[in-house]
């Protein structure tokens, strides 16, 4: 007999977001839904939400930042469906066709043209907003986007 996935709030105090990633990309079976939320009880941290039939301990000190991942009505989604079918460049069409991604917004500008190019970089971290999945994208060369989340991203005034 197996049980439910459910939404679960795990905290093991990872300080960084790459930490918490590396975290959930290690877990098998892999949850349907992962996502990121920083926190600050008891310190700044990054703790976890997921919809799994896993189930993970937290730390009686950590339960709070787990308790507000499993309830937060946002986050910062690293695993979700299709995501593995989001690599190289792809129309925004064709994101959402691949994957459970609701929209692609460009920022600052609204919904983004559907037969925009996106350069993925192979890292595609959409925001999860009241239940839905959006991709959050910036212009780049050549009128295509790019994820407004890079893998590696530039250090503030790297050209200074």
């Amino acid at each position: 007999m197996s049980s439910a996935s459910r939404i679960i709030g795990v905290s093991l105090g990872h300080r960084t977001l790459a930490e918490a990633d590396h975290w959930i990309q290690s877990l098998q079976p892999a949850p349907v839904l992962a996502c990121t939320h920083l926190v600050s009880v008891p310190y700044p941290h990054v703790a976890i939400s997921l919809l799994t039939t896993s189930s993970f301990r937290t730390e009686p000190s950590l339960a709070a930042a787990a308790d507000a991942a499993s309830s937060g009505q946002t986050g910062r989604a690293v695993r979700f469906p299709g995501v593995e079918r989001l690599t190289g460049e792809l129309t925004v069409s064709e994101i959402l066709q691949r994957s459970s991604i609701s929209r692609v917004e460009v920022l600052g500008s609204g919904p983004a043209d559907p037969s925009t190019v996106v350069e993925t970089g192979d890292f595609v971290r959409p925001q999860f907003r009241g239940g839905e999945l959006v991709l959050v994208a910036t212009p780049a060369a050549g009128g295509r986007l790019v994820p407004f989340e890079r893998r590696e991203p530039t250090p503030c005034c790297a050209d200074h």
